[in-house]
């Protein structure tokens, strides 16, 4: 059996952005880290109000933000991953869809992660649950961290979790938002995790599994 799960707001509430600023405020730069939270706070109020897209504004804000890694290096793009998972990623996981996930590996499930969150992001959350990654690769080329390609969203994230695992559809989907129904349109078991009011208005309309309340915001 195969499983795949959405990143952000399916496995946790937490935020790449914030967990990376937290990082250079522990390990580079408090003041830095104060700028870029203050730089970010216009666009935010956009986008809390719903006058910007809030996903694509979350997306953009991540790729961003990686270069806030400054004379990266393999060791240092690893320890500020940790950091993100560990002190943002972990601490708002959502336990019960976790939970789940960790079940289905341990009845002999494959789980994977698959978000258009940067892959070194996504590997040590997926590590905690024993599950694997399919994220968007990255590259370190003078000291900066940078995307390979585009950001794997969308279309492109079901047609890299079929490409990479060889297979048509897969047998479980989690996923919340709008930018996850291709994701769960492949799965024979699509399951809506906390979803987006659009989410959940296909989800009612297929007939799909749906886990938690919609959030006031996202």
């Amino acid at each position: 059996m195969i499983v795949a799960s959405d990143l952000m707001g399916t496995l946790t509430t937490g935020s790449p952005f914030l967990g990376l600023v937290d990082w250079v405020k522990h390990n580079q730069s408090k003041f830095r880290a104060n700028l870029y939270m203050a730089a970010i706070m216009p666009s935010y109020v956009l986008a809390k109000t719903g006058l910007i897209d809030w996903q694509t504004w979350g997306q953009k804000l991540m790729v961003t933000s990686l270069a806030y890694i400054k004379d990266a290096d393999p060791e240092k793009l690893a320890h500020a991953s940790e950091w993100v998972v560990e002190h943002n990623f972990w601490k708002n996981r959502r336990e019960d869809v976790v939970a789940r996930l960790v079940k289905h590996r341990d009845q002999g499930a494959k789980v994977y992660i698959a978000s258009s969150v940067v892959e070194p992001f996504i590997e040590p959350f997926a590590r905690r649950i024993g599950a694997q990654t399919i994220g968007t690769p990255t590259e370190i080329v003078n000291g900066r961290v940078q995307m390979i390609g585009k950001l794997m969203a969308n279309e492109k994230k079901i047609e890299q979790v079929l490409s990479r695992l060889g297979v048509k559809r897969v047998d479980i989907a989690y996923g919340d938002t709008i930018l996850d129904v291709p994701l769960l349109e492949h799965a024979d078991h699509p399951v809506a995790v906390y979803p987006d009011a659009r989410l959940k208005v296909i989800a009612i309309q297929r007939g799909w599994e749906i886990i938690g309340d919609t959030p006031k915001t996202g």
